[in-house]
Order: structure tokens, then sequence, then C-alpha cells
């Protein structure tokens, strides 16, 4: 990686070009993701809020999507992640889940905050959950239920 000299790195120029091509048509804000295996890119994407009216069509999310779905798997531990920004809470959730154990970014948290994206509140939100949500425990006795009935499924599949 060529953090250091004037030359963009060629994986991160792609993720880039992923968030000037979304912002320019209008699909989310400027982001823009790549997974890469063995030097060779599994799957590019950018932020398609706007496009999908999802709110969670960020940029990484969706470069792991199709990630996964090109590779027909869910473990991503032998690929890296280039993505245009620090990630979110929820990509970073979303990166742990996909294994993936390689990430580099380019702008900061604080340079995201700038262009109006802060994810301040989800940090405290993370801290201290029922401080911000209306967070309450139904039917408990019915979701361990499900979790005795998977721990007895002879097939499931662990991820």
């Amino acid at each position: 990686m060529s953090s250091c000299s004037n030359q963009p790195d060629p994986m991160m120029q792609i993720a880039h070009d992923e968030a000037v091509f979304g912002m320019e048509h209008n699909h989310g804000g400027p982001f823009g993701a790549l997974i890469v295996r063995n030097e060779e890119i599994i799957a590019a994407a950018h932020n398609e809020v706007l496009l999908t009216n999802d709110p969670t069509a960020h940029a990484e999310i969706n470069a792991i999507r199709k990630a996964s779905r090109n590779l027909g798997r869910f473990d991503l531990s032998d690929c890296v992640l280039y993505t245009t920004c620090y990630p979110c809470p929820m990509c970073m959730g979303a990166i742990l889940w996909a294994r993936i154990p390689t990430v580099y970014y380019g702008a900061t948290e604080a340079d995201a905050a700038e262009g109006g994206f802060d994810d301040e509140k989800f940090h405290t939100f993370l801290k201290n959950p029922k401080e911000a949500l209306d967070l309450q425990m139904l039917d408990n006795a019915q979701g361990r239920e499900l979790f005795a009935r998977w721990n007895q499924k002879e097939d499931r599949t662990l991820y």
C-alpha cells in the first residue's frame, strides 16, 4: 500500500472512483469500497442509500454482499477491504461478521463529520444502548427455544 507516496494506491483509486460515480448519479453519499483477494478485485461498490431507500446500503455492506455472492461463501477471511472512509459502526459489524482481517480507509471520521455524516451518536449508542433506544425484552422463553432448536439441528452451519 502506498500511503506515504504522492501516487494514490491503485485499489483505493478504484474505491474512490466508485464513490464519485455514486455521488454523481445521486445514489448516495461519498463512499466507495472494494474487496480484494490475492491482488484480484472480488467486488466494488458505492453507497446506494438514496438509490434504494435502504439505510443499510453503505458501500462496505454492498461490497461485502457482492463479494460473498461472487465467491459463494460468507467467510471473507482471505480478503482485504479498501474503503474511502473510516467505516461506521454498522459497517464495522459487517466487516467483523465477514471475518475480513484488514481494512484500508481514506477519510477519517472527522472528515465524514465535516460532510454531514457524523457517527458520534452511533458510537455513544454502542456504549449504552438503553440510553438512546427503548430496548425491552419480550417473550424470552420463545426466543430461547429457537436456540435450543438450532442446537439440535444436525446440519447447522455456524458462522
